[in-house]
């Protein structure tokens, strides 16, 4: 059943009831000189200084910066923040509210606005079950949609399978079966035509998308089971034909697989105790976080992997790593938004749209830059700009982190950055999600409404909704801008362990101990 909102506390009550301050605009408020700057580049707009209004919001900026570019007649939305020394000032309503008023600045200043261009295509949130997928012989502990569309979307479950389905029919395409335990993990590679699965059973196997069947024998060396698997990115491909597999396991080692041989090629070894989670980030560089409280940083630009850095701030087990490029990393040389859509099975193609992608989503003020977020069982975060000049060297290496995030009251399950990188989502067993900025990793809000602890979360691909999955049985989807419930999605009839947002906006699934599988559709 529905879940029902927690009354407010005694503390939201007694704010309530006290007198706020109106946002009332002088009239005599003059002019102020502003120039505008392109986060990507850095490069201030052409024409220099402007005079506006000081009252000017957001939609007036709009309005103002889609006419000094040229694009009036199909103009683009933006969001603006002031450049204010490390910590940019956001924008929300308007220059007076957000600048003037908290004197982040004075009318005598000139105000450097960095504008940022936002999604044009709006993803609509999903509001009713159009499909429950029976099959599964045990719970579901892991899913991912294609890189291509949402499509095909594949499932692992505790009866040793993974199994394939057509979500827009609401059809099993393919039962893969050989792993002889739980499989804990599924990945995509980024060119969608190999799907990696990992087990209790210690091993790793590859399947063709196109028959179901299993490429070769299994992928064994691991002694206890798969933690995780990550794919190397499709643009850091380069000369070499063959792509790349690392995964991790409880034997407290990441093992690199060539997805064409099957063979592994290095283990990488340093970890103490169980690996709980890896990325392979568009840099070259592959994190790894453990249950020895440390995060290595390993150097995979080469084909012999080295050790960087080992990252030593948790105070408990680290449980997961994110990059604010995951998305573009995920979808490859696939963009489901791009006017033209990319449908070649040409990897030549493919690796030149990723690398392009991934250079417009990761460049800011014209260096290439790539932020890391680790949760802990010690109930904090902490974000980081591992190579804030763009190049991946040791002696270039920042180790101390941007910023310390707290706030949860138990151990944090899942972190995920947005699609733009810009906000990042954390999921706890104290029953909340909180949302923080993903380049300060200043805390944004608290979003309530489980009542039992959220297990995972997705993002939209326009970055404006998050879908979460929770042990109250419930899928639920949140309205990231005023940080309310948007929709409530009963419907399982036990724990949901496991939520994906496909990359065109279309569908969300998910699953847990209810053995099924639920597409949720507008």
């Amino acid at each position: 059943m529905a879940t029902v909102l927690p009354p407010p506390s005694k503390r939201a009550r007694r704010e309530a009831q006290q007198p706020k301050e109106a946002n009332i605009i002088p009239e005599d408020l003059p002019f102020v000189k502003v120039q505008f700057r392109a986060a990507d580049t850095g490069q201030v707009l052409a024409g220099g200084i402007h005079l506006i209004p000081g009252s000017s919001n957001v939609k007036q900026l709009e309005l103002l910066l889609n006419g000094l570019l040229g694009s009036s007649d199909d103009p683009t939305p933006y969001t603006f923040s002031l450049v204010d020394g490390v910590n940019p000032v956001a924008i929300t309503s308007d220059l007076y509210g957000d600048i003037l008023r908290p004197q982040h600045r004075s009318t005598e200043d000139v105000l450097t606005l960095e504008y940022v261009p936002q999604a044009v295509f709006r993803v609509k949130s999903v509001s009713r079950c159009t499909a429950t997928m029976s099959g599964h012989g045990g719970t579901i502990l892991s899913m991912a949609f294609s890189p291509k569309n949402g499509a095909r979307l594949v499932t692992g479950s505790g009866d040793g399978t993974a199994r394939l389905w057509d979500t827009d029919m609401g059809t099993p395409v393919a039962v893969m079966k050989g792993h002889e335990k739980w499989v804990l993990c599924v990945a995509w590679s980024p060119d969608a035509k190999v799907l990696a699965t990992g087990s209790m059973d210690c091993s790793v196997r590859l399947w063709d998308i196109k028959t179901g069947m299993q490429i070769g024998n299994a992928m064994k060396g691991h002694s206890k089971w798969i933690t995780s698997l990550t794919f190397e990115p499709l643009h850091l491909l380069g000369a070499r034909k063959g792509m790349r597999l690392a995964s991790t396991s409880k034997d407290g080692t990441v093992r690199i697989w060539d997805v064409a041989t099957r063979a592994s090629s290095q283990t990488l070894s340093g970890h103490t105790a169980c690996v709980t989670c890896a990325r392979w980030s568009g840099m070259g560089v592959i994190y790894s976080c453990s249950q020895d409280k440390t995060i290595k940083v390993w150097d995979a630009r080469g084909t012999t992997i080295t050790l960087i850095k080992t990252l030593h701030v948790h105070a408990h087990w680290v449980n997961f790593v994110a990059l604010s490029t995951d998305f573009v990393l995920k979808t490859g040389g696939f963009d489901p938004f791009a006017k033209d859509k990319l449908v070649t099975d040409d990897n030549e193609l493919l690796r030149k749209n990723s690398r392009a992608r991934f250079l417009k989503a990761s460049t800011q003020n014209g260096v290439t830059t790539e932020r890391v977020v680790t949760a802990s069982d010690d109930q904090t975060m902490y974000l980081w700009n591992p190579f804030p000049k763009g190049t991946v060297e040791e002696s270039s290496m920042n180790a101390k982190p941007v910023a310390r995030m707290v706030g949860h009251q138990k151990a944090i399950n899942h972190v995920a950055f947005s699609a733009d990188g810009r906000i990042l989502a954390s999921c706890s067993f104290d029953n909340s999600i909180k949302l923080w900025d993903g380049q300060t990793g200043a805390f944004l809000t608290t979003l309530r409404g489980h009542v039992a602890a959220v297990y995972m979360c997705s993002w939209s691909a326009d970055s404006r909704l998050l879908a979460t999955g929770s042990k109250d049985c419930t899928v639920k989807v949140w309205d990231v801008r005023n940080g309310k419930l948007y929709m409530d999605l009963p419907g399982h009839k036990d724990e949901v362990y496991a939520i994906e947002w496909s990359s065109d906006g279309k569908v969300v699934a998910s699953g847990g101990r209810d053995k099924t599988v639920k597409l949720w559709k507008h």
